[in-house]
């Protein structure tokens, strides 16, 4: 398999990324320091998603940044994207692995240790673990776990995690400190002034977190 960088994750929101638009956000974001690009427009048709993930791949090319698409296997394989991530009942994981082959990634939301103990760690590259802490970019939700949760549903699967949830960038260091490979976050650059000074920053306190 690939190797991947889940240090720091960008999930793409069409609304919050107005007025720059994903791809401009995706392009400046990983020019300072985003490691993975998660398009994730629930609204959109697989059609959409197809164009807007080959112009998304476009501008991460030689970037060493990876595109995932969430929760649309289709619109993956047609853009050729790095993987695809999905959650809780979304989609058969078996099923999954079997439409993308061994070469792509495929992550998977989970929230409780149940869920981590459940999974078939031979099918998933990648667990997305949260909310971490109350969101307002996903309003349906789950109660967040909080920091004790994260660290528990990291014990109980051997896979890199990476946190979700109302993350923000004094939540890093104890985040990365309770076994987390990375942060996902949302609102921190999309719709930010500037998503490259919003990436780097974060980029640095990961940066020292992991020192």
């Amino acid at each position: 398999m690939n190797r991947f960088d889940l240090s720091l994750y960008l999930v793409l929101d069409p609304v919050l990324s107005e007025p720059l638009g994903v791809i401009e956000t995706a392009r400046r974001a990983v020019r300072g320091g985003a490691t993975m690009v998660q398009l994730r427009d629930k609204t959109a048709t697989t059609e959409q998603r197809i164009e807007t993930g080959l112009l998304l791949k476009s501008v991460l090319a030689g970037s060493g940044a990876r595109l995932i698409v969430n929760d649309d296997v289709e619109a993956a394989m047609a853009i050729a994207a790095d993987g695809v991530h999905i959650g809780q009942g979304d989609l058969d994981l078996r099923a999954a692995r079997d439409r993308i082959g061994d070469d792509m990634l495929l992550g998977l939301s989970i929230g409780s240790v149940a869920e981590a103990e459940a999974l078939d760690p031979t099918l998933v590259d990648y667990v997305g673990v949260g909310p971490v802490f109350p969101t307002a970019t996903k309003p349906d939700h789950p109660p967040a776990i909080g920091l004790d949760g994260l660290q528990a549903v990291i014990r109980a699967t051997h896979l890199p995690a990476v946190a979700i949830g109302g993350v923000k960038i004094g939540h890093i260091s104890a985040i990365l400190a309770r076994g987390a490979k990375g942060v996902a976050v949302v609102s921190a650059i999309c719709g930010q002034p500037d998503p490259e000074v919003a990436a780097r920053t974060l980029r640095a306190e990961i940066s020292r977190s992991l020192v």
